[in-house]
């Protein structure tokens, strides 16, 4: 894995050169205020044209999590699921010169720096109020856009990473090792490690049919949807692979696997998911092992991110907590 480049301190101050030589070839003043949104796989900044009066988002890429074409893959299903499924995802917008993706040269670094110019989208994370109504339409939007990929022929040179077991957990580790995670001990690592070798049976186990696995969002959380009146957006296509469907409720409950609601959210899910595509019995009492998947994975993220403000507030606590999961987990399917 490699180092994420963008949890230094102050990564915003020492990204803004680049971000403005982007913001002169999409036409965006000089005079545009930048505000950072969010760091995580990327740097998101709001930018504001007095010019124009516009508001828009510039994503700037770290380095060594996706290529050039890796990214350009994602932007193509974007607009595939836009156009093929009617789902609701933030438009690219070109450079005077039609360009979607943008190499930047970046003062230090023998690699671009990639950067992309998004809409700004209306909406607002649905209300925690109506959690289980926002997790029933959360269940049918991303089945509608698993039904996408079960009938889209990606174009050539399409490609993602897959977050299979050696891409999440494994030999590729793309988050990094959980063994590396903060207070992984010597107790951690051997009830981490129990839950380890059970995921990778059960998944080896559960297969790679295609009903059971395409590409998916891979971060299909309430904080990814924008709910605007009747509209709905989806956002944040940046973690989007190949790997099991159901994944994609395992990083649903990311960061509160632990909640005692989550079985009622579970139940949201999958109703509001069979409106739209078929979920086996058998499949749905898989569920909770990709709950522990993502949430192992996420251990592994902490500690490879403990640079990010999200990092440091999850931090020693959130391996405890994984560890009592682990052992729930394992009582029931280790």
């Amino acid at each position: 894995m490699s180092v994420h480049d963008l949890s230094g301190e102050d990564a915003a101050g020492w990204l803004e050169p680049v971000a403005r030589r982007a913001l002169e070839q999409y036409g965006v003043s000089a005079a545009a205020t930048l505000t950072l949104l969010n760091i995580s796989e990327n740097a998101t900044f709001a930018v504001d044209d007095p010019a124009s009066g516009r508001r828009t988002v510039l994503r700037i890429h770290r380095h060594g999590y996706h290529d050039g074409p890796e990214i350009a893959s994602e932007l193509a299903w974007l607009s595939a699921l836009r156009g093929d499924a009617g789902i609701r995802t933030p438009h690219v917008l070109p450079t005077a010169e039609g360009q979607l993706l943008l190499a930047m040269t970046e003062t230090g670094s023998p690699d671009p720096r990639h950067v992309v110019h998004f809409e700004w989208l209306p909406g607002s994370e649905p209300a925690d109020d109506r959690l289980a109504e926002s997790f029933e339409l959360l269940g049918a939007i991303t089945a509608r856009m698993h039904d996408h990929v079960q009938t889209w022929e990606p174009p050539p040179g399409f490609r993602r990473f897959a977050w299979d077991y050696d891409g999440s957990l494994g030999a590729e580790a793309r988050w990094g090792h959980w063994q590396s995670g903060i207070a992984v001990g010597d107790a951690e690592r051997e009830i981490l490690g129990r839950l380890d070798a059970t995921l990778r049976e059960r998944l080896g186990r559960f297969g790679t049919a295609e009903h059971r696995y395409g590409l998916v969002h891979a971060d299909m959380r309430l904080a990814n949807l924008l709910v605007d009146g009747d509209d709905t957006y989806v956002i944040d296509f940046d973690d989007c692979g190949w790997s099991w469907f159901l994944y994609d409720f395992g990083a649903a409950v990311s960061f509160f696997e632990h909640d005692p609601r989550v079985p009622e959210l579970t139940d949201s899910w999958t109703r509001g998911y069979r409106t739209v595509r078929a979920l086996p019995a058998g499949d749905e009492q898989e569920i909770p092992t990709f709950v522990m998947l993502r949430r192992l994975l996420l251990v592994a993220w902490i500690g490879s991110h403990s640079g990010t403000a999200l990092a440091q507030s999850m931090g020693a606590e959130y391996t405890k907590g994984s560890c009592d999961l682990a052992e729930t987990y394992l009582s029931r399917y280790g």
